[in-house]
């Protein structure tokens, strides 16, 4: 497979953004977030009221990545096997034979709309998907499309008939991104757009070869001991019973961010470093990704509640008082 640059990587971003801003208005860094957990090969989960564009922004990716797209709407009655598939009796030749139905699940980019509107067991069937990346019915296992991503979305405002995820299971999300309500400009635009004509044919901008090609390549990017360090040190800072803790996770925080979160930290920073065509991230990428990887892994206590204080609150603490290590010529 042809090797791609980091100049190139750049270059795609830019003609993906540009294809996606002919139907999503605004959101830039959160579409710029959510590539970057594509090309890290990272699930994502999007939080966000009704009507901001989430299931659009998925669909329409899709679309541009020439990816296989399926949604799956989770609703309370959804079975396991209404994802992984399950194996139906059919007559051959005179003979009654299990024959498997794949599901949805095997598509490149799986939207899992409304993900917490279904009981855990469903959830994990996905969530082993998102894991193993293979699913196993009838006690043989079965290989997932490759790039598989999976967009799962939640809506805050709404916790009635809901199943939130465990925080184990949150843990599987690379980043966890939060939409926040357009301006009054973007609003405007919204509306012409989607009352006064049809939204555009979108032309596709990358291949999945390519986007294989760029996964490669963050994996490949090199980082600097200094970058890690200061990953380690942020993912470090989030536990209150370590020696690295600090005081305001020793006060709010129940459970800091395990080890994937360091890991999560400097892929999600190789990514958005390649996407502004850089070849090697450096402190500020991390610090980018840093609210989107921790806050869904910092479990707050009873005095955080009691405080007002949430998870995003505690992040933005570690971030001010965590100190950048000093550059390390290798």
């Amino acid at each position: 497979m042809k090797e791609i640059s980091a100049r190139e990587v750049g270059e795609l971003y830019t003609r993906i953004t540009s294809e996606l801003s002919r139907v999503i208005v605004g959101q830039e860094q959160m579409v710029q977030l959510l590539l970057a957990s594509i090309f890290a090969r990272g699930h994502c989960l999007l939080i966000g009221v009704p009507g901001l564009a989430k299931t659009l922004i998925v669909r329409t990716l899709a679309d541009i990545l020439q990816l296989s797209f399926k949604r799956i709407q989770f609703t309370p009655d959804l079975m396991p096997s209404d994802i992984i598939g399950s194996e139906v009796l059919q007559e051959h030749d005179r003979r009654l034979e299990y024959e498997y139905k794949p599901g949805p699940v095997f598509a490149n980019l799986i939207l899992a709309d409304e993900i917490n509107r279904t009981p855990p067991k469903t959830q994990s069937a996905l969530l082993e998907a998102m894991q193993e990346r293979k699913v196993t019915v009838g006690g043989q296992s079965r290989v997932l499309p490759d790039p598989f991503l999976v967009v799962a979305t939640q809506n805050p405002i709404e916790q009635e008939g809901t199943y939130p995820l465990p925080e184990a299971q949150l843990d599987r999300f690379m980043f966890s991104l939060h939409l926040d309500y357009p301006s009054q400009e973007e609003e405007r635009e919204i509306v012409k757009r989607t009352t006064l004509r049809e939204l555009p044919t979108l032309a596709p901008t990358i291949s999945g070869e390519e986007l294989l090609r760029v996964q490669q390549l963050v994996l490949a990017a090199p980082v600097s001991d200094h970058v890690i360090e200061y990953a380690v040190s942020l993912a470090a800072a989030t536990r209150p019973r370590v020696t690295e803790a600090l005081a305001v996770s020793k006060d709010y925080v129940e459970w800091g961010a395990g080890p994937r979160a360091s890991q999560y930290l400097i892929l999600g920073a190789k990514a958005l470093a390649l996407l502004k065509g850089k070849i090697s991230p450096e402190t500020a990428e991390v610090r980018e990704v840093a609210m989107c990887v921790l806050q869904h892994r910092v479990i707050t206590n009873y005095r955080a509640t009691s405080a007002g204080k949430k998870s995003r609150d505690i992040v933005a603490a570690i971030l001010e008082e965590v100190s950048e290590p000093a550059y390390q010529n290798a």
